[in-house]
C-alpha cells in the first residue's frame, strides 16, 4: 500500500516548503531511562505540527485543474493549518471544516493563512464526514488528515529524517490519532531498519484507533475529554491506516490525563520547550515503558506544539 520510494518522492517533493527538523539528545529522559534517548523536534515544523508535510505533499500533487477548483480539509486545527499553509503557497483556496470547540487560537491561524472555515456540528468525525460530502459535490479534492496515501507518505518523511540522523533507532514512540503519522514514520523505518520496534501511544480517554485495531475492523469507541485534541476522534469507515497500522505497529501504550500533563512539564522544565498534549502522549508512554528499554536507542516524536494559551497555563 505504501513504500518507502513513495516516501522519497514525498520528501523531494515536499522539501521546497517543509522544514527538516532536527533531532535532539535529551540528557535528562537518557538518564531517568538509563538509554539514548532522541527527541524529533517536529513542533519546530512551520504552523507547529507535522501535519504540514502529508498536507504539502497532498497539495503539490495535484494538477491545474485541481488546483484552480480549490481543496477542502476536516481538522481539530493542525491539518487545518497545514493545509491552508501549502494551499496558500500552491495559489489555491482551501475551506476547512472544523467541530464547534476549535481553540480560537488554531481559528485565527487558519483565517489568517487565507483559509475559509466552516464550523460543522458534532465530533471531528462528523466534520470529516461532512467535509467529504462537500467536496463531492462541489467537485473539488478532500484532503483526509490520515486516511490518504498521499498524506501519509508526506508524514513519512519524518522516518525518512530520522533514519538519516540518527545511526541506530531501536524504539520509537509515536502519538496515534487517526494512524497516519505512525504508519507513514514506521513504513519507511521498517524498510531501511527491520528491528525498529514501532509504539503506538494513546491517551486512555480517546483511543479509538487502538479499540479499532483490537477489534480487526472500524468500530464506534466512546470517548472522553483529553488534553490530547489532536489525536481525539474516530477513525474514517474504510481507513487505510487500519491495515497499515496493522501490519506496522510493534507495541501499544496507553497512558493517563495525569501522565500527559506530566510530561508536558518535564519537558518544558527540562528542555525548555512547549509541546501540545499529543506530542505529551509520546514522552509519557516512554516514561511508562523505559525500563524495557534501557540501553536503547530511543526516538521520540514531538509532533506539535499547538496548545492553547489556557490550557498551558493550566498545566505549568
Amino acid at each position: 500500500m505504501l513504500s518507502a520510494q513513495d516516501i522519497i518522492e514525498a520528501e523531494s517533493r515536499i522539501r521546497t516548503l517543509a522544514r527538516e527538523t532536527p533531532v535532539d539528545r535529551s540528557l535528562h529522559l537518557s538518564r531517568l531511562g538509563d538509554a539514548d534517548v532522541y527527541l524529533k523536534l517536529e513542533h519546530l515544523q512551520h504552523t507547529g505540527s507535522f501535519k504540514l508535510r502529508g498536507a504539502t505533499n497532498k497539495i503539490l500533487s495535484l494538477d491545474d485543474e485541481q488546483l484552480r477548483r480549490g481543496v477542502i480539509a476536516a481538522s481539530t486545527g493542525n491539518h487545518g493549518m497545514g493545509v491552508c499553509y501549502a494551499a496558500r503557497h500552491a495559489g489555491t483556496t482551501a475551506t476547512i471544516y472544523l467541530p464547534r470547540d476549535v481553540s480560537e487560537e488554531k481559528l485565527a491561524v487558519i483565517k489568517h493563512l487565507g483559509g475559509i472555515p466552516v464550523l460543522s456540528d458534532g465530533d471531528c468525525l462528523e466534520a470529516e464526514y461532512t467535509a467529504r460530502e462537500a467536496a463531492r459535490k462541489l467537485g473539488q479534492v478532500f484532503i483526509s488528515p490520515y486516511n490518504d496515501l498521499q498524506v501519509i507518505a508526506g508524514q513519512g518523511t519524518i522516518g525518512l529524517e530520522l533514519a538519516r540522523q540518527l545511526d541506530r533507532i531501536d524504539a520509537v514512540f509515536v502519538a496515534v490519532g487517526g494512524g497516519g503519522l505512525i504508519a507513514g514514520i514506521a513504513a519507511y523505518l521498517k524498510s531501511v531498519s527491520p528491528h525498529t520496534r514501532v509504539i503506538g501511544c494513546w491517551p486512555e480517554n480517546s483511543r479509538p484507533l487502538y479499540e479499532c485495531l483490537r477489534a480487526g475492523r472500524i468500530i464506534e469507541v466512546p470517548e472522553e475529554p483529553t488534553i490530547s485534541e489532536s489525536t481525539a476522534g474516530g477513525v474514517e469507515e474504510g481507513s487505510v491506516t487500519l491495515q497499515l497500522c496493522q501490519q506496522l505497529i510493534d507495541d501499544y501504550a496507553l497512558v493517563s490525563e495525569a501522565e500527559i500533563r506530566e510530561a508536558m512539564r518535564l519537558i518544558f522544565n527540562e528542555e525548555r520547550w512547549v509541546i501540545e498534549g499529543s506530542a505529551g502522549v509520546a514522552v509519557a508512554a516512554y516514561l511508562k515503558e523505559r525500563e524495557m528499554y534501557a540501553g536503547q536507542n530511543v526516538a521520540i516524536i514531538l509532533c506539535g506544539r499547538n496548545v492553547s494559551s489556557k490550557n498551558l497555563i493550566g498545566i505549568l
